[in-house]
């Protein structure tokens, strides 16, 4: 396998590719540590091979064309898709987790307070039926939240966070745009303070403009809140903007690692160097 890494050794990430800021105290050590995992749904299709450490405070981007195995990677690893083999293990505390040898509550309790999912298209990760606030306030209170003065007091401060006019509090998503949805799915993933959040694809079908005013918004609240994310994008423009770190996938494998600078201006890999020359051409 032609497998171009620029890491100290397969699979992990030396200290020259992690961002500056996740290099001192408590972010020197690991989020999450990926080992060999595998998901293939037949030959090439899915994602095989994949190892790496995400740092605190790290957002790691995944490229590549359709049916690279982004998204089942991305599945994989927030786990709503056991793998094959390989291992998947989040710092929890002092603590490591092994994620796939825990039981599915334990998976579900994490998605519901140290992680979040923001899913491409907006519908599958709010309640349509219920108003803005109330989708907010949700994951508040499955984490025990009751008070609901409280809850309704944060979910205006969020909804000012992600740009939403508070007056539109008691309002449905139905009522609203694909990007205030997409603000508002934000808003409902970050209001319980998550250490880690997965995005897939979370400007994908958007106008242009709108497209431009989410990239602002999470570039801004990722450094804001210190979050670290995993990010799936097929658009390379996206990946500049937001990623400190990428890994491009090929054929259910990743071909080339790097800072998102040194991929992006001096690709090494044949595959990575079609991907952005075709950019530069459009």
């Amino acid at each position: 396998m032609n497998v171009r890494l620029r890491d100290a050794q397969p699979g992990a990430a030396s200290q020259l590719e992690v961002p500056a800021r996740a290099l001192s105290g408590e972010k020197a050590r690991p989020l999450l540590q990926v080992d060999d995992v595998c998901r293939l749904f037949g030959p090439e299709q899915g994602c095989q091979e994949v190892s790496f450490t995400l740092y605190p405070g790290e957002v790691l981007g995944l490229v590549g064309e359709s049916g690279s195995g982004k998204s089942t990677l991305l599945s994989t690893l927030s786990g709503r898709l056991p793998p094959d083999r390989g291992r998947v293990r989040y710092r929890d505390g002092a603590d490591w987790l092994d994620l796939y040898a825990a039981g599915e509550g334990r998976r579900r309790a994490l998605l519901r307070t140290q992680w979040g999912f923001v899913e491409q298209n907006p519908r599958d990760g709010l309640r349509m039926s219920v108003s803005a606030g109330a989708n907010i306030g949700e994951r508040l209170m499955a984490q025990g939240a009751r008070h609901y003065g409280r809850l309704r007091q944060c979910a205006l401060e969020w909804l000012r966070h992600v740009e939403i006019d508070a007056a539109r509090i008691d309002d449905t998503p139905e009522t609203f745009s694909g990007g205030m949805r997409q603000r508002l799915q934000i808003a409902r993933n970050l209001v319980s303070g998550p250490r880690l959040v997965f995005m897939d694809e979370p400007t994908g079908g958007l106008d242009v403009s709108v497209q431009a005013r989410i990239l602002d918004l999470l570039r801004n609240l990722v450094r804001e809140f210190d979050l670290s994310v995993i990010l799936v994008t097929h658009d390379l423009a996206v990946a500049r903007l937001l990623a400190d770190r990428l890994m491009v996938m090929r054929r259910s494998r990743i071909v080339e690692s790097g800072l998102t600078d040194q991929i992006l201006d001096d690709p090494q890999h044949p595959y990575t160097q079609l991907l952005v020359s075709s950019i530069l051409q459009v």
